[in-house]
């Protein structure tokens, strides 16, 4: 009896020094898996860019399925690497949503480990909106600055302007400037330090979305432009010649009596400067209320500035053009002649006035790019200053 019992004891000994880690009661504790997951941004993230890539990424395993999934149940496109071991987002997610993981992933041992979590993109304050001055496929002249305009203020203008980007098909130096605020938004102008090369393809992009401007705003969505610099038409206007001559690439064009600003008052000065061709209209409603005339109809117009200069016809100015100065500022021609340049003319045609002495200056409208010397120029840009 006695040598069964020993017998028994040692049965009992060998079995409980052959399994594995025992748990309660004597049970094996389960294999851990090799793969570990790791998410990015980490889960219960917030405030997170919208246009920062996120990611899943395996040690130890590979990703069997990948889902990161909107608000809406809508899944956002993805890759996956080569070796299965990471997953990266292929798009920009939106603003102020929640997004949340889903999927597996397994290692060697072949169990599988659960991908899960979520993150919240970061809600703006305010989405500004912002235009682009060029539209794609126009032909523009060889002073035509390209604007970027928003419709609020931007705090943050070196964020911006790190977001931006021309290129051109032949090298230009050339440098962003920011004017005044102008109804109520923030205003950025590219130019070239010299005009443009006619037959240069520019393509300006604004990669906004996402951008942190500052204050709680953030850009609402991506600008591009893509155009061609035209012919090199160069109006030269010498108030004292009584004469506006017309150079295309060089040769004379056009060579036209015309009347400029009244001299003998300051108000009626055209002013001094390189003026840009902004728009023109066939007919154009003219006021100016301190001489005594509104809604004067004047036809052939092309505006150069924001403050009232046009180059337009007047008959009644005709028979001292090419002799006498009696205009309000604008530069008058004959009807015929002032036909025929309109007919010629492209936005940012340069309008070089000289011999005035009224310069122009920011105070005379929009685009007064040209009148600023290119190391001013360069001080405006928020990364050169």
């Amino acid at each position: 009896m006695r040598r069964v019992l020993m017998l028994l004891v040692l049965v009992v000994l060998v079995a409980a020094c052959s399994g594995g880690p025992a748990g309660p009661l004597g049970v094996s504790a389960p294999p851990r898996p090799e793969a570990h997951v790791s998410t990015l941004p980490g889960d219960k993230a917030s405030n997170v860019n919208p246009t920062t890539p996120v990611a899943v990424r395996v040690t130890g395993g590979t990703l069997l399925q990948v889902t990161l999934t909107n608000p809406d149940g809508k899944a956002v496109a993805g890759t996956v690497s080569a070796d299965r071991r990471s997953w990266t987002s292929a798009e920009p997610l939106g603003y102020g949503k929640t997004y949340t993981w889903s999927g597996t992933a397994a290692g060697p041992d072949h169990l599988t480990v659960p991908i899960s979590g979520s993150f919240s993109t970061v809600t703006p304050k305010e989405q500004p909106h912002a235009t682009l001055n060029i539209g794609d496929g126009e032909t523009v002249g060889i002073a035509a600055p390209i604007i970027l305009q928003f419709d609020d203020h931007v705090a943050d203008k070196a964020a911006v302007e790190r977001a931006l980007q021309v290129q051109t098909s032949v090298p230009a130096e050339g440098s962003w400037a920011w004017l005044p605020d102008d109804n109520g938004g923030s205003r950025a102008h590219y130019r070239p330090r010299d005009y443009w090369q006619p037959g240069t393809k520019v393509t300006v992009t604004a990669r906004l979305y996402g951008v942190n401007l500052g204050d709680g705003s953030y850009g609402r969505e991506d600008l591009s432009s893509q155009f061609t610099i035209g012919r090199a038409q160069i109006v030269k206007a010498d108030v004292n010649s009584h004469r506006m001559i017309v150079i295309r690439d060089g040769q004379e064009i056009m060579n036209f009596p015309a009347s400029y600003g009244l001299s003998s008052d300051p108000n009626r000065n055209t002013t001094n400067g390189i003026h840009v061709v902004m728009d023109k209209a066939q007919t154009v409603l003219m006021s100016n209320r301190a001489y005594g005339y509104v809604n004067i109809p004047e036809h052939w117009a092309v505006r150069i500035s924001n403050n009232g200069e046009f180059i337009h016809a007047n008959p009644e100015t005709t028979g001292v053009q090419g002799s006498s100065n009696v205009t309000h500022g604008c530069i008058n021609l004959s009807t015929a002649n002032a036909q025929e340049y309109y007919n010629s003319t492209l936005f940012g045609d340069p309008v070089e006035v000289t011999n005035s002495p009224t310069p122009m200056t920011g105070a005379d409208g929009d685009i007064y790019d040209w009148t600023v010397p290119w190391d001013s120029w360069l001080a405006m840009s928020a990364l050169h200053s």
